[in-house]
């Protein structure tokens, strides 16, 4: 989603921009005043860790995976961050995956895929969609373009990767297109199931629209797909089955973000999956996710509008709070799913060259191995970022 400057059009509800007195302002929603302070309480400031910008140029951090074990090239707690951009800024088109050691602050690169990769249709293009298993596999998606827009579009793959960075599988299938969201990931060792949310069926142009709205057409074919794998040792994993436990989600082609559709995924334990539908500006839940054979529809609200501005991005924090990006400004938003309430929201990006600060510029975020803290990537700068 990273917007070149003067394209960032977007806009919300106006005196935003008077609340914010810096990067670390918090902004408490009057219904949630009372409620207990919750995660976001405990992070006092943020600091920048490495460019994510490869040799070859590739822009636009979505992606960002904490490693569960050391394998290959990698090492138990690095970073890896996937771009969607390449060198020209168009999006769809990164291939690459960089690794970051927090403990010799050294970065590398982890992958870098060929641009046309036949098995996987419309090529190479690396989205949220990516998670590492304890057996050291990579699964990342792609939703490729070959002009930065959906006019060119293929359907995509996910793609297998070895820990040390080579292609050892690729995925299809008419259930996988445009895989776009963060995964929610149950990991066993030798077994693992993945939520991945499919936002790219049937998009048209981003100018074909509405005339009703103005917007590109809007359509509500996205799907969140549960991947059920077998991990044989020493072999990559392998499909058991797929079921499509969310469907109906509002998708739409966009000349700015590429595609709009559902995007934060998170799995809590008593195992309800957890999904941010962008376009309505809330957050769903989907019970019996591991368990259940048929779809939930756009499952069960829990929290609308208020301090949310197009949530993507979604992970559990340790205390059992959610933690949702917005791409509308530079905030994350706390809620508590179990109380269906919004706590508060704090500015980590407050970029004012955007309107409002931080438009545009968040993505992926992942909880430090420690709990106490979590990483997330700013796209305007192309940087890994972590509060402290």
């Amino acid at each position: 989603m990273r917007l070149p400057f003067h394209r960032r059009t977007h806009r919300i509800a106006s005196g935003l921009g008077a609340l914010i007195s810096g990067a670390l302002a918090i902004l408490v929603s009057p219904a949630a005043a009372d409620s207990p302070r919750g995660f976001l309480e405990t992070v006092k400031r943020h600091a920048t860790l490495t460019s994510t910008v490869p040799d070859n140029g590739d822009q636009n951090p979505y992606a960002i995976v904490v490693a569960p074990v050391s394998a290959g090239k990698i090492q138990k707690d690095d970073v890896l961050v996937d771009n969607f951009n390449d060198i020209s800024n168009l999006q769809g088109l990164g291939t690459t995956i960089i690794d970051y050691n927090p403990s010799t602050k050294q970065t590398t690169l982890f992958a870098k895929l060929p641009r046309h990769l036949p098995q996987c249709p419309g090529g190479v293009g690396l989205t949220t969609a990516m998670t590492m298993l304890k057996s050291g596999w990579v699964i990342v998606g792609s939703t490729p373009s070959n002009d930065g827009t959906t006019r060119t579009k293929g359907a995509g793959c996910l793609l297998v990767l070895d820990a040390n960075g080579q292609l050892a599988a690729t995925w299809v299938g008419p259930d996988i297109d445009g895989p776009w969201g963060n995964m929610a990931v149950i990991d066993n060792g030798t077994s693992a199931t993945l939520f991945v949310s499919m936002a790219g069926f049937d998009l048209p142009p981003p100018d074909v629209h509405d005339p009703a709205t103005g917007f590109s057409v809007t359509l509500h074919k996205a799907t969140v797909l549960r991947i059920e794998l077998t991990v044989p040792a020493g072999k990559p994993p392998v499909i058991a089955r797929k079921t499509v436990v969310g469907s109906g989600f509002a998708h739409r082609a966009d000349l700015d973000g590429f595609l709009i559709g559902p995007t934060g995924l998170a799995i809590a334990a008593d195992d309800t999956l957890y999904v941010s539908d962008a376009l309505e500006n809330r957050i769903v839940a989907i019970t019996g996710a591991t368990t259940r054979t048929s779809s939930a529809g756009t499952g069960e609200e829990i929290t609308r509008g208020g301090l949310l501005n197009r949530p993507l991005a979604l992970i559990l924090a340790p205390n059992g709070h959610l933690l949702a990006c917005n791409a509308w400004n530079g905030q994350v938003v706390e809620i508590d799913p179990l109380a269906h309430k919004q706590i508060y929201a704090q500015w980590i990006d407050t970029n004012q060259a955007q309107s409002p600060p931080g438009n545009g510029d968040l993505f992926g975020i992942a909880i430090r191995p420690d709990g106490k803290a979590f990483y997330y990537v700013e796209d305007d700068m192309n940087t890994v970022m972590e509060s402290r």
